[in-house]
């Protein structure tokens, strides 16, 4: 059975790109790795903000939608994404966001320390010290790389029916059911990925009672992405989500990787993500994010395309 390496990406929307540039880049440290379009709406940003390379299981993506009304989080939807931080890193955060004057709530009665917090659009956040998995490149910044985001922790999913959702993961993506919880209101169920090789292993499930759809908007998380190795184990996901009666779109090239895209039992939308080719197939390390990148069916288009869209 093929296995799904774990998180690739996650994406989500933005209300003001330049105040999600600063937030992500200058207050959480992390680098913006692509600045291109979204290839659907190409009037729009699609930035990607990673470690220095752009490792998948480290990648927070945004579509900038700057004249969207705000979003209202609910159901179909996921609901907080999880940044790893390295153990003993959580009350140098603590201090970096109150300098930052950013509003935090700092756990130490999980299992590991957690900082919860939201973006300037509202997004939760969440930083939890987990140990490093395979290798980590944090990108140079004001904070000290021994203290610096290693990359995704998870994403947590506000579903309306855990157990088919929860069959997605198990039975095409391989997770692994690791706990579960009642909270108030709430039933809570935890995944990890025993097979990633790096960060981004941990998807959380909730279903509560009479918890409204989602309304899309500035602050919603767009979808989750899990990681295929290849085309052919991304083929073989493809393959067995269609025994299971569940359709996806046929495979997009999106230049840094393939992509085929799918809604999940509770209304989720997935997307599997290849590896390859990499943020570096048409920039060097040294020069990511530094300019704007276009896919050869748009580059006619980039002195129309730099007018429209708003500045970064």
């Amino acid at each position: 059975m093929t296995l799904s390496a774990g998180l690739h990406h996650i994406t989500a929307l933005s209300g003001d790109m330049r105040r999600t540039r600063d937030f992500y880049v200058r207050v959480l440290g992390l680098r913006l790795v692509k600045r291109t379009v979204n290839y659907d709406d190409p009037a729009s940003w699609h930035l990607y903000f990673g470690d220095a390379v752009g490792t998948p299981g480290t990648v927070l993506t945004f579509f900038s939608w700057e004249d969207t009304r705000q979003a209202q989080p609910g159901a179909g939807e996921a609901v907080t994404i999880a940044f790893a931080i390295p153990p003993g890193a959580a009350e140098f955060w603590a201090e970096r966001l109150a300098d930052e004057g950013v509003t935090f709530a700092l756990d130490h009665g999980a299992a590991s320390p957690v900082i919860a917090l939201h973006d300037p659009d509202g997004i939760g956040l969440e930083l939890v010290e987990e140990p490093v998995r395979g290798d980590s490149h944090p990108a140079a910044s004001e904070v000290p790389l021994d203290m610096a985001i290693t990359g995704l922790s998870g994403a947590t999913l506000l579903v309306d029916d855990i157990e088919a959702t929860a069959r997605v993961l198990m039975d095409v993506l391989g997770w692994v059911e690791s706990g579960r919880a009642e909270l108030p209101g709430f039933e809570r169920v935890r995944f990890t990925q025993p097979a990633s090789t790096s960060q981004g292993a941990r998807i959380e499930l909730l279903r509560g009672q009479s918890i409204p759809a989602a309304k899309r908007g500035a602050g919603s998380i767009h979808h989750v992405a899990f990681r295929a190795r290849d085309d052919d184990d991304q083929a073989e996901m493809v393959a067995m989500l269609r025994k299971t009666g569940i359709e996806t779109t046929p495979q997009l090239d999106r230049t840094y990787f393939r992509s085929i895209y799918f809604r999940e039992p509770s209304g989720v939308l997935f997307e599997i993500a290849t590896d390859g080719p990499g943020f570096t197939v048409d920039e060097s390390v040294e020069t990511l994010g530094q300019q704007l990148m276009l896919p050869e069916k748009l580059k006619g288009d980039r002195a129309r395309l730099l007018s429209k869209l708003p500045p970064t």
